[in-house]
């Protein structure tokens, strides 16, 4: 049942992370308000962003363009400002407001984090990385921070892949499928400019092509672990800041298409080399970075605040997610 004196608020709800918290927020007894560029309330409207944050209780905002995509240069400069323009919007707006929201949470992303191999990346003690991920998650962040908001309190919601019905997870089901489900190699390949720093301070490049052996970690969480992990920050009072949204256990490459193959009943998968995913994500426009990059997130304040994972084990989370699907 929902009640009209508790509002949430949710910009970016048209994707499948929106789709699902909302999903989640009305089991809850929320009345959802939406923005977006098709929603109710639009970018934009100044007052009308003013008025839809007033009296929530929270918001939260996962727009921007999808990084499931090739970083041509307007991709590039369009995920960045998506980012960073609709998230300054809300600041401003939530400024504005006599009645803010108590919380506002804020999508980033666990890619801030450099290229890990040799050991987890937690709040406290993770290092930033360089190139066009890392920056645009930077910037992000540095304007959701900005200012004073002394009515509300702020999460930056550093986001590991998130597993479910979302285009990551059907493009990793289609790969096993199709009996590609074997381990990916990093390895040499021609220099290209795509992963490039952006922004006001660019870093340095973030290409890279050195050999992986197919060790580079999978950080995950599973979509119903990502909506359970809000709610419990919102009734967290003494937590702010960024937040890693991962599951502890983090599988490398090897034992994520192992996984993949036995969920989809494939019992065998080719391997693929740097050589041959770079033609392969060119067909489907999008970017090898995803299998390739090493991304090792450790979700210390959660894990420290007692927070419990439903979905802690990468096969079992696969075999739900798929069952989900009917397939």
């Amino acid at each position: 049942m929902t009640h009209p004196d508790r509002v949430a608020v949710i910009a970016g709800v048209s994707g499948f992370v929106g789709t699902a918290l909302h999903a989640a927020l009305v089991d809850e007894g929320y009345d959802v308000r939406e923005i977006g560029r098709s929603a109710g309330v639009r970018w934009g409207e100044r007052d009308a962003l003013v008025d839809a944050v007033t009296g929530a209780e929270m918001l939260i905002n996962l727009a921007g363009k999808s990084v499931n995509c090739r970083y041509s240069d307007a991709n590039r400069d369009e995920i960045l400002r998506s980012r960073v323009e609709t998230t300054r919007q809300l600041r401003e707006a939530v400024a504005a407001s006599d009645d803010p929201p108590k919380v506002w949470f804020n999508a980033s992303t666990g890619t801030i984090y450099r290229d890990a191999m040799d050991r987890p990346q937690g709040e406290d003690d993770g290092e930033p990385g360089w190139g066009f991920s890392c920056d645009v998650a930077r910037n992000w962040e540095r304007e959701f921070f900005a200012g004073e908001l002394p009515g509300t309190r702020r999460i930056a919601l550093r986001i590991s892949i998130c597993l479910g019905d979302g285009p990551a997870t059907n493009m990793l089901f289609r790969l096993a499928q199709f009996g590609l489900g074997g381990p990916q190699y990093d390895g040499r390949w021609f220099r290209h400019g795509r992963y490039r720093g952006i922004g006001p301070d660019p870093s340095d490049d973030g290409f890279r092509a050195e050999s992986t052996g197919g060790r580079q970690k999978f950080s995950w969480i599973h979509i119903d672990d990502l909506a359970r992990a809000i709610l419990f920050l919102r009734d967290r009072d003494d937590i702010d800041g960024p937040v890693n949204l991962a599951t502890p256990d983090t599988p490398d490459n090897r034992e994520l298409m192992r996984a993949l193959r036995r969920t989809v009943g494939m019992p065998v998968g080719l391997p693929a080399a740097r050589w041959m995913l770079e033609p392969a994500m060119w067909a489907l426009r999008t970017e090898p970075e995803l299998v390739l990059k090493s991304r090792w997130v450790a979700p210390r304040r959660l894990l420290d605040a007692g927070f419990e994972f439903r979905h802690p084990d990468l096969e079992p989370a696969l075999r739900d997610i798929r069952s989900r699907r009917g397939k």
